[in-house]
């Protein structure tokens, strides 16, 4: 006898609110119905009806948890319209920013996902190690969500403390080593909860579109800060972690490994930051055009649609976020799951509605 079980819209893993209806013979799920778009905030409308420099501000808020993504992301989509040249300084600088952002995003995924697992001890340490780095982007932008660090043409200000940053990130590298990653990888209620629940394989991920961790952990070689270098990227040495069991463990696994890598990038930028200014002039002109720019978000592949008339509005603004891509990709995964997975599974794609639903 099977039955369908609607799960949210206000979810029991998730702050935002998503509708999972799965239909079950006993405790099997056999096929998902997802449901998103519950909260459209008309930020692509918004965005074509401000100036560049509203606009720059606005997309910073699609997201509180990846801001600075995206308007790195919507600022090198103009400068290629404008034919701006970004300093090296700027880009270095652009660079540790979002490494530290992507930071940030994985301690929370983390916390979240040991919440759900109902690690409460894990839970805490993860929560610990977030508040450190959102202290310091706090004293490096003077806000711990929106940093307001990028602009058209550069950065808004220069690495106050570079020591600091330094300091972080070979603590938060330690910590990773010495408790997180430990922790994470052998406890036997994360690896019970973990191992061999929500597979996607490799085809899967490639017929559905699956983007970051989420297409790393099935096999997925493919990073945009490898493959389409932007930033300072192309000039640092960093490897990217990529399992192929295609569970929620892999999913873990690689974003832990991932915030290893990241100290490493930011370690290495900051040590070898160049001289040289920080934005370029005050009042860009971008002329008619039309372009596009990528960047790996914490969650996958972030796509930014510029296209210019001329003045000093954009015309049209398209955003696709990584989880707008990965969403679906959850259906494969639940399919022949047990209905006591379903929130975790669910989870361990990180999704973002607010990113979704703009």
């Amino acid at each position: 006898m099977s039955y369908t079980i609607p799960i949210g819209p206000y979810h029991p893993a998730l702050e935002e609110p998503c509708k999972v209806q799965v239909t079950c013979e006993g405790e099997t799920v056999r096929d998902v119905t997802l449901s998103v778009k519950y909260n459209f905030r008309g930020v692509e409308w918004l965005a074509e009806r401000r100036n560049y420099q509203q606009a720059v501000a606005l997309v910073e808020r699609v997201c509180g948890i990846c801001s600075n993504v995206h308007t790195l992301t919507f600022c090198t989509a103009v400068e290629r319209i404008a034919g701006l040249t970004v300093s090296e300084r700027a880009q270095y600088i652009r660079t540790i920013v979002a490494e530290l952002e992507r930071l940030t995003s994985h301690t929370l995924w983390a916390g979240i996902a040991a919440e759900v697992i109902g690690f409460q001890t894990l839970f805490m340490t993860c929560f610990a190690l977030r508040e450190q780095l959102m202290d310091l982007l706090e004293k490096l932008s003077g806000s711990r969500v929106h940093y307001g660090m990028n602009c058209i043409g550069g950065v808004t200000r220069d690495l106050a403390d570079p020591k600091a940053v330094l300091i972080a990130a070979r603590n938060v590298r330690q910590a990773l080593t010495d408790q997180l990653i430990p922790l994470f990888a052998n406890d036997k209620t994360v690896r019970a909860r973990c191992m061999g629940t929500g597979k996607l394989t490799r085809e899967q991920a490639l017929a559905w579109g699956a983007v970051g961790p989420t297409a790393r952990a099935s096999g997925l070689n493919e990073d945009i800060r490898r493959t389409s270098p932007y930033a300072a990227y192309a000039q640092l040495d960093f490897e990217v972690p990529v399992e192929t069991s295609g569970d929620v463990f892999a999913r873990v696994v690689v974003r832990l490994l991932e915030m290893v890598e990241s100290c490493r990038i930011i370690e290495q930028a900051v040590d070898n930051i160049p001289s040289g200014r920080l934005h370029g002039p005050d009042f860009v002109e971008v002329p008619p055009g039309e372009a596009v720019a990528r960047a790996e978000a914490p969650r996958g592949e972030l796509f930014y649609y510029v296209a210019s008339d001329g003045t000093d509005v954009p015309c049209r603004v398209k955003i696709r976020t990584p989880s707008f891509v990965n969403q679906p990709a959850v259906r494969p995964m639940m399919i022949g799951a047990n209905l006591a997975d379903v929130a975790l599974i669910n989870a361990s794609i990180d999704p973002c509605y607010s990113c979704t639903s703009r």
